[in-house]
């Protein structure tokens, strides 16, 4: 688990406290734009040991929360994305994504903010780019 590189991802490491971001290969072949994964910093609440992912892709956005025996996984579609809120404190910042439908809105926190500014445009450029 630990040390084993990971197929067909590519990674960059960031210098702020190790904090890793992974852009991994399209799901979809047809598609030109890989998922690019964000890790949450283990320095926050509810991170140390399985850090909340945040995976956007042009099909859909998902939350990824490992366990020790599995994982939990949230998505919503990137035409069902309403609004994206970001709120940002010292070091880390909060990203919620509501949808169309009135469900429960993907919350992560723990994020850089610059990875939180990110998400939110690759979010605007999927969502523009599937209304052509």
């Amino acid at each position: 688990m630990w040390g084993q590189p990971l197929p067909a991802v590519q990674r960059s490491h960031s210098a702020v406290l190790g904090t890793k971001r992974m852009t991994t290969a399209p799901i979809n072949p047809m598609d030109s734009s890989p998922a690019e994964t964000f890790p949450a910093s283990r320095w926050t609440q509810g991170n140390f040991f399985f850090p909340t992912k945040l995976v956007i892709s042009p099909q859909r956005v998902s939350r990824v929360k490992s366990r020790l025996f599995g994982s939990n996984e949230e998505s919503i579609a990137m035409s069902k994305i309403a609004s994206v809120h970001i709120s940002t404190g010292v070091f880390w910042s909060e990203i919620v994504i509501e949808s169309t439908g009135g469900t429960d809105p993907i919350t992560s926190h723990g994020h850089r903010k610059a990875d939180a500014q990110r998400i939110r445009d690759l979010i605007e450029t999927y969502q523009a780019q599937s209304s052509r």
